[in-house]
């Protein structure tokens, strides 16, 4: 749910080495979506990002993402690994392995769309955003400084739009990547908080999978580790990247 503003703390911390591009996603932010609900899908939207690489003449680049950009990211470097040199992944999967999990994943999402869709005024929103970030995955975030900053721009979101990114881009309408992981060759950093028991499970499964992925845990954050400790997430960052590929 969040925007092109999510990752603002860490790029002033790496503007000195890096230039960056920052996209808002079909159904965030002010990116509008023109064609039909194919658009709000994994497969469509890494293409679309694709042909903005291609547009812009970026032919190679590191790629960063978190929760479901996370798992936007994995399936962008799956299926386009000439395009990336070294992918960081926050908090993110490769979707579910069984169609039984994938279906009862459905089901809950559609649960939260109805929700979503039942919103008619900013009140409602932010009372909906203050029960989602009550997730065991998001530990202590609510008592963070920057925690209301943050519903403010997750407020300047539009419910209806959040809800076809959900049921079109959602954990279980996603195609599973558990297999091609085993594939991999793009060096990937996993990044999972250390109160987000869930996705250190996950993530610890992904390492088992691909020889080219390497964990790192945040210590004393949930499941927002760059907003939760951005120094931390900068830092580690900096380190994998400028790391030279037999160190």
């Amino acid at each position: 749910m969040g925007n092109i503003h999510e990752f603002d703390e860490a790029i002033k911390l790496l503007f000195n080495d890096f230039s960056y591009l920052t996209i808002d996603l079909p159904g965030h932010g002010k990116t509008q979506v023109l064609g039909d609900d194919e658009c709000y899908t994994m497969a469509s939207t890494a293409q679309a990002i694709i042909s903005l690489l291609d547009k812009l003449n970026i032919n190679q680049c590191y790629l960063i993402g978190y929760s479901m950009g996370g798992r936007l990211a994995l399936y962008l470097t799956l299926h386009f690994p000439q395009r990336f040199i070294k992918v960081v992944l926050e908090s993110a999967s490769p979707g579910l392995a069984t169609e039984i999990k994938r279906l009862a994943r459905i089901k809950s999402d559609a649960q939260i769309a109805r929700k979503l869709s039942r919103i008619i005024n900013k009140d409602d929103f932010y009372l909906f955003l203050n029960n989602w970030y009550q997730q065991p995955i998001f530990g202590d975030i609510k008592n963070h400084p920057q925690y209301q900053s943050m519903i403010s721009s997750r407020l300047a979101n539009h419910p209806l739009n959040l809800v076809k990114s959900l049921q079109f881009m959602g954990t279980g309408s996603q195609p599973s990547l558990w297999k091609l992981l085993t594939e991999n060759t793009i060096p990937l950093l996993l990044l999972v908080g250390e109160k987000d028991e869930k996705f250190i499970d996950i993530n610890i499964a992904m390492t088992k999978k691909c020889n080219f992925a390497k964990l790192q845990i945040i210590h004393q954050v949930g499941h927002n580790i760059h907003l939760e400790n951005t120094l931390a997430f900068v830092q580690t960052i900096q380190d994998f990247l400028f790391r030279s590929p037999t160190s």
